[in-house]
């Protein structure tokens, strides 16, 4: 059953398409959370400290706890369709690697990437990274920062850790050989975002997640203790039940390449596998952000936060303002960064008036749900695709200095940027909820740990302040350390437990015929634009609760003939294949997005809806969404496999 914690003492509960009401859950109690208008919502107090106490016990079944003294196993491989490690770490991104790093020092450690192990969100990151660097910045100054465009949603706890932590994670990056940009004076170049108060970016040109991504990825690959699984797929989360706690043991994977399903087997699991941007047509993101790790950890009966608040970011490129068109669509969009207004970037509309100061005393510089708005307002009055950002009053040096892929890219298509305004256009851009974490990552899920964009920490509230998020994948991944490698020492696998739980079958030309599997592809393709234009039209940047009933209703309706289609043609609960995996993920999420957005009635952050446009002080507090109960659930909110506890026991 699925629980959204919205606001006040009486909460919404969904349940197979209906709204019931009920009482305000407990804190104490193992897999609800409750929500106190009274009280700064905390992320790491209540639960997430019972859970720390019991995590000692957790794997009583199947995998059991030994001696502090353990040493950690070497790379196991009892078949080439099941492995066995200390740690798996889902996804590849700055989150991910930054953790395998780590853990690496004390076992061994698979890394599951979707594509290439490059093909991240962090690899598209164009900022930067925001931490106090300067001497005139203050901890105090980035927290405030960082609450104001949370819209104050923010847990303060978390908050402080993150600006605390900050600044060591950047020269950890350094010493590693990351490549920042430095001023004449030798120090590193600090910029300004919307939002920021200070200077406080580090960046390295406008390519900034790339050379992170670059330094990380060069040190796994020469790691002799880390694994890189290129092409994998991850499908579900292996869980079982140790009494009213699930516990996680690893995780199915198809690879792509061969069209094999491959289980891996750990005593710890990292969940980094970022955001959901392709429930939304346009979106800043890569192909592979279909809101995987998300889907997983709520099938898995993890607790997931703020899934309503997804953020748009301002200025994407607008193709079709471009002087010379494209030849065909882009994957995703091109994002222009924050880092364009912050140095002084104006927005203007296609009349070449000026138009943010009319909307907020920050103008350009202020927050991105701020600007988002006043863009798609500007818009939707004047009728017309796109805004321009214009940067050309600045010197032309520094705007190639400081914006070469921009400005590389933008050249291309027959437009200089040191001289005309650049067409730009909101798109989705970042998931400020994901799997409900506590200050050490920790999940309501025993052995899952959670890092970067597919975790809800508590940082970013209802809006997340700008280069925020490489800051917080940073921090959090480095936290999650210390209790992910003490629950591997005193953890040990047992190898035959691995065939306990079914196994995925490949659906193949010989199980389902080439023609029934064309069909299902075709669909499958037309069903994903399908459920994205849904997604734009009445999940948006300004929603109503008329719109988001009817988004409810038409992803209904549109997932019920996908998977009656599915079903009537031979499909089968354990059958997996990549489009039709990654298309039951952007169900689940839009699914969670709606719904979250439905129990929150007021506008905060990156939420705004016209019938509750103000801002009610006894909301502020977080969205919950309880585990969904498998019995009633549609394959999107199903977990593949099968397990019974006491089968784990006889092993």
């Amino acid at each position: 059953m699925a629980a959204h914690v919205s606001t006040g003492n009486i909460h919404n509960f969904y349940l197979a398409g209906q709204v019931y009401r009920g009482q305000a859950f407990s804190w104490s109690s193992a897999s609800t959370f409750m929500a106190n208008p009274f009280k700064e919502p905390s992320w790491s107090s209540g639960v997430f400290k019972a859970l720390k106490a019991e995590r000692c016990g957790c794997y009583s079944r199947g995998i059991s706890p030994i001696s502090e003294t353990s040493k950690p196993i070497r790379a196991v491989s009892v078949s080439s369709s099941t492995k066995y490690y200390d740690f798996t770490v889902i996804g590849s991104g700055v989150a991910g690697l930054r953790y395998a790093l780590e853990v690496a020092k004390q076992g061994t450690v698979a890394v599951i990437t979707k594509d290439e192990p490059h093909e991240s969100n962090t690899n598209y990151a164009q900022g930067g990274v925001s931490a106090v660097l300067c001497p005139l910045d203050s901890v105090e100054s980035h927290m405030r920062d960082t609450m104001v465009a949370g819209a104050h949603l923010c847990d303060e706890e978390t908050v402080r850790v993150v600006c605390t932590e900050g600044p060591e994670r950047i020269r950890e990056l350094i010493a590693m050989g990351a490549s920042f940009d430095h001023g004449e004076d030798g120090n590193l170049h600090l910029a300004r975002e919307g939002g920021h108060s200070h200077c406080r970016i580090v960046h390295a040109a406008d390519m900034t997640g790339r050379e992170i991504e670059r330094a990380l990825l060069e040190a796994v690959l020469n790691d002799p203790n880390i694994s890189v699984f290129k092409h994998h797929f991850a499908i579900d989360l292996l869980t079982s039940q140790d009494g009213l706690n699930t516990v996680c043991h690893g995780v199915d994977t198809l690879n792509i390449k061969t069209n094999e399903v491959v289980r891996f087997i750990s005593k710890v699991t990292l969940l980094a596998s970022g955001g959901a941007g392709h429930i939304y047509p346009s979106t800043t993101n890569p192909l592979v952000a279909t809101g995987d790790g998300m889907a997983m950890a709520h099938r898995a009966q993890a607790v997931i936060s703020n899934m309503e608040f997804v953020q748009f970011h301002p200025t994407a490129l607008a193709d079709e303002g471009l002087p010379i068109k494209l030849q065909t669509a882009r994957e995703n969009a091109f994002l222009i960064t924050e880092a364009v207004r912050g140095d002084g970037g104006i927005l203007y509309n296609l009349g070449m008036e000026r138009f943010m100061p009319l909307y907020d005393e920050r103008a350009e510089l202020a927050p991105r749900d701020v600007v988002a708005r006043s863009i798609d307002d500007q818009l939707k009055k004047r009728n017309e695709k796109y805004v321009l950002l214009d940067i050309s009053h600045k010197p032309r040096e520094k705007i190639l200095a400081h914006f070469p892929n921009i400005a590389s890219e933008c050249l291309k298509h027959g437009l200089d940027i040191t001289r005309q305004p650049i067409p730009v256009v909101p798109a989705a851009h970042y998931m400020c909820g994901g799997v409900r974490a506590g200050l050490q990552g920790e999940t309501n899920v025993l052995g899952l740990f959670v890092a970067g964009e597919v975790a809800c920490t508590g940082l970013h509230g209802a809006n997340r302040l700008a280069s925020n998020s490489l800051l917080e994948a940073l921090v959090f991944a480095r936290r999650a350390v210390q209790p992910s490698t003490e629950l591997m020492k005193r953890t040990r696998l047992d190898v035959c437990a691995s065939e306990k739980w079914t196994r995925p079958v490949v659906a193949t030309a010989r199980l389902l015929g080439d023609e029934v599997i064309a069909k299902i592809i075709a669909l499958t393709k037309e069903v994903r634009r399908e459920l994205q234009e849904v997604m734009w039209k009445y999940v948006g940047i300004v929603r109503s609760t008329i719109r988001l009933t009817t988004a409810e209703r038409k992803i209904a309706e549109l997932e019920a003939k996908w998977e009656t289609f599915l079903f009537e043609h031979g499909w089968e609960q354990t059958v997996v294949a990549l489009e039709a995996c990654e298309m039951r993920n952007l169900f689940c999420c839009a699914k969670l997005v709606v719904s979250s957005a439905l129990a929150r009635h007021e506008s905060r952050g990156l939420h705004y809806m016209t019938d509750f446009p103000f801002v009610e002080e006894s909301k502020r507090i977080p969205t919950i969404i309880l585990p969904s109960s498998p019995t009633t659930a549609s394959w999107s909110s199903r977990r593949l496999q099968n397990i019974s506890s006491s089968s784990l026991i006889d092993c």
